[in-house]
């Protein structure tokens, strides 16, 4: 076991054979030898021998994997308070000044081994690191905190953070490529003032849409859904279809409905700009992702169209 005081009260327990002890332990006492079967057998086994001297007990025989690993940590918003002053001579390393131009410096501890890096909050082409070990039933026995290590020091053996299945997801989002709605209507030039409008956009967009990110072993897919579309029809009216809308049939009545998304003017768009209303038609998609066993939402995404209806007054010709 080896201890030390400065900077902070720790000690060193390793377990093994080291090549130059302090001291050696008294021997262990010879282990008793079985006497030879006789021959012919009925006599007992003789005892297995024991490897003498440490060995690890439920783990791996192998080293452990540890390192610093790029994380995504950040400081208390209140700071870090200033570290100042050299380590004593019996410390491994120095304080090593980094160039900076903002910020508080402080003082944080370095890669395994190396020197302390007198940091800065203002530092630029860095990155936080967390001491990780990844070996299976491995851990650190000491806590080391967050370091700040320039890029030009960054260790060679660190290791960017596995990305997790919401960052995963965020990636998914933002490589969908959902379509834009194409509105139609029937009538298919001027609207008619009392005359039933038929409302649709293109049928063809109305599915899901999905995007895919991964990384070996890690696999998480976000799925967009179409879910009502809104339409905001220029004359002050806003209405809600649940679906892309039904297109106006060839052989249909002009004078009927729409089924599921219509609308009826019920004055002219004369005394609009350009004598024409704005329509504009809003689709909203539900956003979710799951993959590696976890499920979650986003916020809903939109998608819109926009053109303009001349809505007229029909007129009606009397005969005396």
């Amino acid at each position: 076991m080896d201890c030390n005081s400065d900077p902070t009260p720790y000690c060193d327990l390793g377990a093994g054979s080291a090549p130059n002890p302090p001291s050696a332990p008294d021997p262990a006492p010879p282990r008793p030898q079985a006497e030879p079967e006789p021959e012919g057998g009925g006599g007992a086994a003789p005892e297995q021998e024991q490897p003498q001297g440490d060995r690890i007990v439920g783990g791996s025989d192998t080293e452990a994997d540890c390192s610093y690993v790029l994380s995504d940590y950040q400081p208390p918003t209140g700071g870090v308070q200033t570290i100042t002053g050299p380590r004593s001579s019996g410390t491994p390393g120095g304080v090593r000044p980094i160039p900076h131009t903002t910020g508080t410096a402080v003082a944080e501890a370095g890669p395994p081994g190396g020197d302390v890096v007198l940091a800065q909050d203002g530092d630029r082409g860095g990155g936080w690191y967390v001491y990780r070990c990844s070996s299976e039933g491995t851990r650190d026995s000491l806590y080391r905190a967050p370091v700040w290590i320039p890029a030009s020091q960054a260790p060679a053996d660190a290791k960017p953070p596995a990305p997790s299945p919401e960052d995963l997801a965020r990636q998914a989002r933002s490589q969908l490529r959902l379509p834009d709605p194409t509105i139609g209507s029937n009538p298919a030039g001027t609207q008619l003032v009392r005359v039933p409008t038929w409302l649709w956009i293109d049928s063809r967009l109305w599915r899901p849409h999905t995007a895919t990110a991964s990384v070996p072993g890690v696999s998480v897919t976000a799925t967009a859904r179409p879910t009502s579309v809104s339409w905001s029809m220029g004359d002050g009216t806003t209405l809600t279809c649940r679906g892309p809308g039904t297109e106006f049939p060839a052989d249909a009545d002009p004078g009927s409905a729409s089924p599921d998304c219509g609308h009826t003017y019920q004055r002219s768009s004369a005394g609009a700009a350009d004598a024409r209303f704005p329509v504009t038609a809003t689709v909203s998609w539900q956003i979710t992702w799951s993959g590696a066993g976890e499920q979650g939402r986003f916020p809903n995404m939109t998608t819109d169209d926009e053109t303009s209806f001349r809505v007229a007054e029909a007129q009606a010709l009397g005969t005396g």
